[in-house]
């Protein structure tokens, strides 16, 4: 009976082709617009990831990594004093605006990382060396920021190009020359802004002596003791707040910087509402087309299924039949959709457009997804065959 079933199914190549047009648009919207939510809201603990410690730690006030309340630089003494700290690193972080050497403005995002240790610098570059920040007026700009921030030169075809910056190359910050010695290698931020690191004490001059500059430490336990140990003596101690720098957003501990990022901008944001349209956009669709299509498809073949009926199948086959129907179509309909999804996210990758990033579990859910749309479509065909007489098919 089953592969009678399948028979009918595949027999019917229009309805089948509609079908599979459905489930696969409804897979591939789930599939590509869950993982675009998931990079963009990768972006927004970026910092957490760029700039690696084990233990971070803010103003009291402080609620996401995006969120750099300024403190004194004494609190750097009180953090280091503290029983379990191998060592504390200042950073600074802040948005400013960059003059280029055209006279184009570009909004960067400034790093003071600590000149000593060079804890929180980029761990891969491109060009350049780190230790080339200790020069005067140096600085390290991304990959990304290289381009967005390049010079635009006219090329052999008459043509304007933009051409990406390279060490050598000077802006200036706060009519402060900028000299860059370094491309480094780092994830893109929220803002879109570019990462320009130097060092912390440039930093404050970059931000023309700003009374308070100390973003965050960056701490380091000492062997023996836990990050999540460490930061509840830092909080008993000095009263300020500290995290451990977990990026794995699923992670359900209160201390971890970049699970807390996350769920502050899902919860602050209208970005999930956005998305969540989209996806539910895609799962009203596909019950809606697939539905419509399977019930044709069941009443097409309606006289078959009577037959079989009559022929003493219980309706407990029928259901059966009608369930690998769908089912089968639904697998079909969601690797469809699951492999266009996976071909549009490499194209942005290497575009360089929003991120794209599919866990297993949006394919998972997406696979569960689609099987209940089809499951739907099942039992829609299943209600009408049901209420078939089987003493149709004697009728003519």
């Amino acid at each position: 009976m089953f592969r009678l079933a399948l028979n009918m199914l595949f027999g019917d190549r229009a309805k089948l082709a509609m079908l599979l047009c459905g489930l696969a648009f409804s897979a591939l919207l789930m599939a590509q617009q869950t993982s675009v939510f998931f990079g963009i809201m990768s972006w927004t603990y970026t910092p957490v990831v760029n700039i690696r410690a084990h233990v971070w730690v803010s103003d009291p006030m402080v609620e996401q990594a995006n969120d750099a309340k300024p403190m004194r630089d004494t609190e750097l003494g009180r953090v280091r004093s503290v029983d379990g700290v191998a060592w504390a690193a200042p950073l600074h972080t802040s948005f400013l605006q960059a003059r280029m050497v055209d006279g184009n403005f570009k909004l960067i995002t400034l790093v003071g990382i600590d000149a000593d240790t060079f804890a929180g610098a980029p761990a891969e570059l491109s060009q350049g060396r780190i230790e080339d920040l200790r020069l005067p007026n140096t600085v390290i700009v991304d990959e990304w920021g290289a381009q967005l921030m390049g010079k635009t030169v006219k090329g052999a075809d008459g043509k304007m190009h933009t051409v990406a910056l390279k060490p050598g190359d000077v802006f200036e910050i706060n009519d402060i020359e900028a000299r860059i010695v370094g491309i480094c290698k780092v994830r893109r931020a929220f803002t879109g802004g570019p990462f320009v690191y130097s060092t912390y004490d440039r930093a404050k001059t970059y931000t023309l002596g700003a009374r308070r500059t100390l973003s965050f430490m960056l701490v380091e336990p000492n062997a023996g003791v836990t990050p999540s140990e460490l930061c509840e003596r830092i909080e008993r101690d000095t009263g300020l707040k500290a995290w451990t720098s977990d990026t794995v957003i699923w992670d359900w501990s209160d201390r971890s910087l970049a699970r807390n990022t996350f769920w502050w901008f899902w919860k602050n944001t209208g970005i999930p509402f956005s998305f969540g349209t989209a996806v539910a956009l895609g799962l009203f669709v596909g019950i809606a087309v697939s539905g419509q299509t399977f019930y044709s498809f069941v009443l097409e073949n309606l006289k078959y299924f009577a037959a079989i009926k009559a022929m003493g199948a219980s309706m407990r086959v029928l259901a059966g039949m009608l369930v690998i129907q769908a089912v089968t179509a639904g697998l079909i309909g969601f690797g469809l959709g699951a492999g266009m999804a996976q071909a549009i996210g490499r194209v942005m990758i290497e575009k360089g457009m929003p991120p794209f990033v599919m866990f297993p579990q949006i394919l998972f859910a997406t696979l569960m997804l689609t099987m209940g749309i089809s499951i739907v479509s099942a039992i829609i065909g299943i209600i009408k065959v049901s209420r078939v007489d089987a003493a149709t098919v004697f009728r003519g």
